[in-house]
Parts: C-alpha cells; structure tokens; sequence
C-alpha cells in the first residue's frame, strides 16, 4: 500500500519513481548506477520539480499545488506534458484528484492501477515495469522506455 508522504506537492507519487525503486530494492548492489531518493517528503525536500520554481512550495507553505490561487501554474502543465507523454502518469490529473475525492482515494486508485499483476508491487512510471520481478528487463537495456 502506498503511503500518502510519498505525494509530493506537484502530484508525483514518489512510490512509483525509478529513483525511490532503486533505493527501495537496492539497485545498485545489481550493477545500476542509480540515485537514491526517499521521496520528496521523506528527505525534507518540499518537492524536487517545483522547489526551486515556488516560493510557496519551495518553504512548506503549502502542502498541494493545488492550494495555490496559480495551480496550475505553467511550470506545473510543462511538467505534467512531460510525464503525461513519457510516462503515462499526470501530476493534474493526481492533484485534481486527491482533491476531489481526497488522499485516501487517491491512494487507493493508485494502487490498483499501478500495482504488478505477478508481484503486487508497485510499477516504476518511469520505464513501465516492475522492478522487483522485471529487473532482467532492464539490465538488458538500461534505458528502456514503455515497451520499448
């Protein structure tokens, strides 16, 4: 089950990036030359996208983008293209989310619909598959993308 301090503020679910997955299970004692990163919030980082682009992010003052009279600001959309076209995922769509419906919700959607129907763990975003049990995947080819 995710944990709701892996949302960080822009909406990425942190449990679902290659970084926090490699530290998760320790990639780099399996030949990955990987950073490691808890999650924007674990490591007290309000949120690695959008730190040093808000002011309000950037000191804590808020806990969502979307508690910002700008969300979403234009740092937020080129963001969330890029992910929405690269990696199947939008942060708006995320915050909009947990918005509406609320954390919990929002966390439970995302479990069902990143979630690895062999393992039950979770899919890495950022290459489509799962690291604990597709590994071999990607010690084939380190930059696989989706399928590729």
């Amino acid at each position: 089950m995710l944990k709701k301090e892996l949302i960080a503020p822009c909406g990425m679910n942190c449990g679902l990036c290659v970084n926090y997955q490699s530290m998760l299970y320790d990639l780099k004692r399996k030949g990955f030359n990987r950073i490691y990163c808890p999650g924007c919030r674990p490591r007290g980082e309000h949120c690695l996208h959008m730190q040093d682009k808000c002011d309000l992010v950037g000191k804590g003052l808020i806990h969502f983008c979307f508690e910002c009279a700008e969300f979403p600001c234009k740092r937020l959309k080129v963001l969330d293209k890029r992910y929405r076209n690269k990696y199947h995922l939008s942060m708006i769509e995320n915050l909009n989310s947990i918005k509406e419906k609320g954390i919990e919700a929002f966390l439970d959607a995302e479990d069902k619909k990143w979630k690895c129907s062999d393992c039950d763990s979770m899919l890495c975003c950022h290459n489509g598959l799962c690291l604990k049990c597709n590994l071999q995947v990607l010690q084939n080819n380190k930059q696989y993308r989706w399928g590729e």
